[in-house]
């Protein structure tokens, strides 16, 4: 038997699995790093009893090359988004500005994903020029490709013409832009002025949408457009979000973290920063990152755990209560393994026989202090380097490991 063939066959038995649709107590059978409806009897079994699985997250905004540069220091909030971009200017002389600057854009592009990986994200969907980093095999996450974009109507300096950019897009495909990121009229304005300029559209995905007034959500909707999300981002810079419960009762509202330049760590904190709000059933946050967020950006084969579906997936301990919860408030520490096409990227040690078995070698490393196995090909010292709380595991580390057995893995 080919043995490519045979590592990409798994059945995983005993978890619940959870989406916004509700819970399957169901194997999830993974073929070729898809969800299948059957698998052949000899397929690896990997027993999962008292865990749940998620699909992998999406994270809907981010700019993936700028985590590491540090963010303004002032607690300064502005207008729009236009005046902080103005601000910025002078940060760029800033030694810890430039420093982080001269790192390759190839390496810190690379490191914007593994950051995604290592809090459960899978796909990302990036909000700059493309580089030919993305394009290789061994990138840590998905990426959201061949889409529309436009940075902003206000600073046409940088990226794709506005009008230009939509033309050209398919309708089946997304086009994105940044959106009433601010609070003044300037930014109030913006939705009616995309409209006069024909750009609000069923494929429109529209970042922030801080400004956005009450009939402007209610256009949105009418053109079956979407929003994303950004809060923590939002108030930091601008002192306040959008209100999301009429986007997300409408299924139109995915969220994003921007990037740590002005948001989020990752997208378990800015899923955090949603539950406090407690705006949202549990179920409508699950969305955000998965069901929701994959119909916005026209993708079939993301967001859920259906057959045919990428095997992306989040795997977790099950701490009991409402399943839809039980991602909200871990740790990345706590994520007891992150699978991308069907294949483990970093788990906790006892999950070593799976990664053996996938053929996917591994590095010890520590994250946040606790142990995990890291695939190989992520293992770049010079990228671990740029991560904060993520190193390579000594000898004593391992040796102080605590040991789990079957029974308390499954």
């Amino acid at each position: 038997m080919d043995a490519w063939f045979a590592r990409t066959h798994a059945s995983l038995c005993g978890a619940a699995c959870v989406t916004p649709e509700g819970v399957s107590r169901e194997p999830l059978l993974i073929r070729g790093g898809r969800i299948d409806a059957s698998l052949p009897a000899w397929a690896h079994r990997i027993d999962l009893r008292d865990h749940l699985i998620f699909p992998g997250l999406i994270n809907a905004h981010e700019h993936l090359q700028v985590n590491t540069v540090p963010p303004l220091a002032t607690g300064e909030v502005f207008p729009n988004s236009y005046a902080w971009i103005e601000a910025f200017q002078a940060h760029f002389s800033d030694e810890a500005v430039t420093a982080a600057l001269r790192v390759p854009k190839a390496l810190r592009m690379r490191h914007g994903a593994l950051k995604n990986l290592l809090a459960g994200t899978t796909f990302v969907a990036h909000h700059d020029p493309w580089h030919e980093a993305l394009d290789m095999l061994d990138f840590p996450v998905a990426l959201l490709r061949d889409y529309g974009w436009s940075y902003a109507l206000g600073w046409s300096s940088y990226g794709p013409p506005v009008q230009q950019s939509f033309a050209q897009t398919p309708v089946d495909r997304p086009w994105i832009i940044h959106l009433a990121e601010g609070t003044d009229a300037v930014a109030q304005a913006e939705l009616a002025h995309l409209d006069e300029l024909g750009c609000l559209a069923a494929h429109s995905v529209l970042v922030h949408g801080v400004g956005l007034r009450e009939h402007d959500i209610d256009r949105i909707i009418e053109r079956g457009a979407g929003v994303v999300w950004c809060p923590t981002s939002n108030e930091r810079l601008l002192g306040r979000t959008l209100r999301p419960r009429k986007l997300a009762d409408a299924g139109r509202l995915a969220l994003g973290t921007d990037s740590r330049l002005s948001g989020s760590r990752d997208l378990l904190e800015e899923l955090r920063s949603v539950a406090v709000r407690c705006e949202l059933t549990p179920q409508q946050v699950l969305a955000l990152v998965s069901t929701d967020a994959a119909r916005m950006l026209r993708m079939p084969w993301r967001g859920h755990l259906d057959a045919g579906a990428h095997a992306d997936l989040v795997i977790v301990e099950d701490r009991g209560g409402h399943e839809e919860w039980s991602l909200i408030g871990l740790e990345r520490s706590q994520i007891r393994a992150v699978v991308r096409d069907g294949l483990p990227r970093i788990a906790d040690p006892d999950f070593a026989d799976w990664f053996a078995v996938a053929g996917v070698e591994t590095v010890p490393v520590l994250l946040d202090g606790r142990p995990k196995l890291l695939a190989k090909s992520l293992a770049d010292p010079a990228l671990l380097a740029l991560e904060p709380g993520l190193e390579f595991a000594t000898v004593r580390d391992r040796a102080s490991a605590p040991v789990l057995t079957a029974e308390a893995r499954c």
